[in-house]
């Protein structure tokens, strides 16, 4: 696409405060907002009769109120309502926090009023409706309405404008593959799919430019991946390893045997530490089946060898827990390694010290987060990089990291099971091992599939596993209540539960729009026990370990992908206690009742993983709904499969003899 390198803060109604929310989110100028892709499209109904009202169905009613609205205030509670009428009949509105409603919706002027129809005490009431004029409304109803994935300071509304005015003033996008290509492969131009996706006339056509745009990043990420692989491809090693010692010295720590899994992959990764060449390996393998237990016996070769590694994790609190194990699983060896923690909440003077025992070797393994490949970092011999949780990296920060050092030997770990032939696409900067077999002993989480109804009786069965000393994790798909979009809120469900759990529970919040230090303390303080029941979104997903935590419930399990699932269970079952996972199921079809009857009768994340792959339909397209776990900006690897493996197959054919101009970007893609 030709840069349209025009400011935002130059676009018309873009004013300073806009513009520096829009550079929060990484968008500087005309052609980084065209790129930033609608997260889902509301559709707003036919106005309709409020004789009409259905409960749980979004309406729009074309009536005024009958009266002055009446405003009640409880504390910091407040809340607006009335009655609207039309000629078919009248139903009760109601707002909260929104007084000033009152002096600006007067009785018998008629607008549209759009919400979700509730039943409230036996009657049905239009909760937190939306308000526009007629004429507005005919404009937003005609089509489908984008809604963006925003930050504070920026409105949705704006920003749509903001797109429109970009657009505007975007030249015609010279599109980057050639014709005959885009023809046989049935694809949109670039410039056709760029100003369709934000303003499809139907989702026809939004379905139409959304495959174009997931082939440029599907193609774009494979063309950087193939170029890894031909780089790092027979790279000799500086640092060539003495394995047997160190492993059997390794061994002898565990307080248990390799399962026969473990064994292969321990094997495949000493014969490459041993082979003269740079190893390039990913170990994949369901939760809890010993994939940190097989890098330690790495870690302890580097260091037998005299030399330093590294442990990249995506979060802190996640360096601290592999830092306190690793701590305590070489604290009883013959000769122990230094291992020092580095994160970027340190303070400054410890972050000095730290960076200056790594320059110096006066530390043998180092784990950390980010922090780890900021320039001021320097290594003295880092033959080894580890990096945990792979899929919240991008491939080219582990190449970053490898920047540190000399050529070192790469490891890196996934807890997300995808089939063998997904995972060659993806993974094709690695050799693959796969861990597919669990430890003898592991007590397998009992799995329950419920309807809404039956939620007192789990909310029961959670009150009696806290009374017996452990925790739970409630999951729901959404942060906030949204009039347009059905499923269960953190913020609401948790203030709801506080109450139901008053003087018996404690109730802890969590979501993606929090402060890292504040998601941080959350974490803290469940891992602590201090919080007992934990209301959180897909965060959660990969977290520290809780083994106390023995119950997880996840609201509208109907809007997740199989794979999702199965890591948010994974949360679970890590301890002696029997664990339990409770799928709520909000809107039944036949195909989410398949689907989460296959997570009720099995735990086998490779199974599951190959049934994803089969049963995702093309209409998965947002949010939620996707896997959560490997995510490219609108591409989805399973709804997506298809493309995916059109990206290739045209890459193997042409050669990458033409690719999409900042191919670089590709370092964005988190795997």
């Amino acid at each position: 696409m030709e840069s349209s390198g025009i400011p935002v803060a130059d676009l018309k109604g873009i004013g300073p405060k806009t513009a520096a929310a829009l550079q929060r989110l990484g968008i500087f100028t005309a052609d980084d907002l065209i790129r930033h892709y609608p997260h889902r499209f509301d559709f707003y109904p036919a106005v309709s009769g409020v004789g009409s009202a259905a409960d749980e169905e979004v309406q729009a009613f074309y009536a005024a109120p009958a009266a002055t609205l009446t405003v009640v205030r409880r504390g910091r509670f407040v809340m607006t309502s009335g009655i609207l009428l039309d000629e078919s009949g009248k139903i009760r509105v109601v707002w909260y926090n929104m007084p000033y409603l009152k002096s600006s919706i007067l009785p018998g002027k008629r607008r549209v009023f759009c919400g979700r129809v509730r039943r409230k005490n036996g009657a049905l009431v239009l909760e937190q409706p939306r308000i526009f004029s007629a004429e507005n409304y005919r404009e937003i109803s005609s089509r489908p309405v984008p809604v963006y994935p925003l930050t504070e300071g920026i409105r949705n509304s704006v920003f749509v404008k903001a797109v429109r005015e970009a657009l505007g003033r975007t030249p015609a996008i010279r599109d980057w593959l050639p014709e005959e290509e885009r023809v046989t492969c049935g694809l949109l131009e670039e410039d056709a799919a760029i100003r369709a996706i934000h303003a499809p006339s139907d989702m026809e056509e939004f379905e139409r430019a959304r495959r174009r745009i997931v082939f440029d990043e599907f193609f774009r990420f494979l063309a950087g991946v193939r170029n890894l692989r031909k780089a790092a491809e027979s790279v000799p090693s500086p640092y060539r390893m003495e394995t047997a010692r160190a492993e059997k010295a390794c061994r002898a720590l565990f307080p248990f045997r390799f399962t026969g899994a473990q064994e292969r992959a321990a094997a495949e990764i000493a014969a490459d530490l041993s082979s003269g060449r740079v190893m390039n390996r990913l170990i994949q393998g369901d939760v809890g089946s010993g994939k940190t237990a097989v890098a330690a016996t790495a870690l302890c070769t580097a260091f037998y060898n005299g030399w330093q590694s590294a442990v990249m994790v995506p979060t802190e609190l996640l360096a601290r827990q592999h830092f306190k194990t690793l701590t305590g699983l070489f604290s009883g060896a013959d000769r122990v390694p230094r291992i020092l923690l580095l994160t970027g909440s340190m303070k400054e003077s410890e972050k000095v010290t730290a960076r200056e025992k790594i320059r110096r070797h006066e530390a043998d393994i180092v784990v950390g987060t980010h922090a780890l490949i900021q320039d001021s970092v320097e290594f003295s011999c880092l033959s080894l990089i580890v990096a945990d949780e792979q899929h919240r990296f991008g491939v080219f920060q582990r190449a970053a990291l490898s920047a540190k050092g000399n050529r070192p030997h790469v490891l890196v770990m996934s807890a997300t099971p995808i089939p063998r032939t997904l995972a060659v696409i993806l993974y094709g900067d690695l050799d693959i091992s796969v861990i597919d077999e669990l430890p003898s002993g592991r007590i397998p989480v009992k799995n329950a599939v419920i309807s809404r109804e039956d939620r007192p009786r789990a909310l029961l069965h959670i009150r009696r596993e806290i009374e017996k000393g452990h925790q739970a994790y409630i999951v729901c798909p959404l942060v906030e209540a949204d009039e347009l979009t059905s499923g269960e809120n953190v913020t609401d469900y948790s203030a709801a539960l506080a109450q139901t759990f008053r003087g018996i529970a404690s109730v802890g919040c969590l979501h993606g729009k929090m402060k890292e230090s504040e998601k941080q303390r959350v974490m803290s303080d469940f891992l602590e026990n201090k919080i007992d029941i934990l209301v959180s979104t897909t965060v959660v997903e990969v977290g520290v370990d809780v083994p106390n935590a023995t119950v997880m419930m996840i609201e509208n399990a109907e809007r997740f992908g199989l794979a999702s699932l199965h890591q948010l269970r994974g949360r679970v079952g890590r301890s002696a206690f029997q664990s339990y996972c409770i799928f709520v199921q909000g809107k039944k079809t036949e195909q989410s009742e398949k689907r989460l009857n296959l997570l009720a009768h099995s735990n086998d994340g490779f199974e599951i993983a190959a049934q994803d792959l089969k049963m995702r339909g093309p209409g998965d397209l947002f949010g939620a709904e996707q896997s959560g776990e490997l995510t490219f900006g609108l591409g989805d690897i399973y709804n997506d499969y298809s493309v995916l493996k059109l990206a290739r197959e045209v890459l193997d054919r042409t050669g990458g003899a033409f690719l999409p101009p900042d191919t670089g970007k590709a370092s964005l893609v988190t795997l």
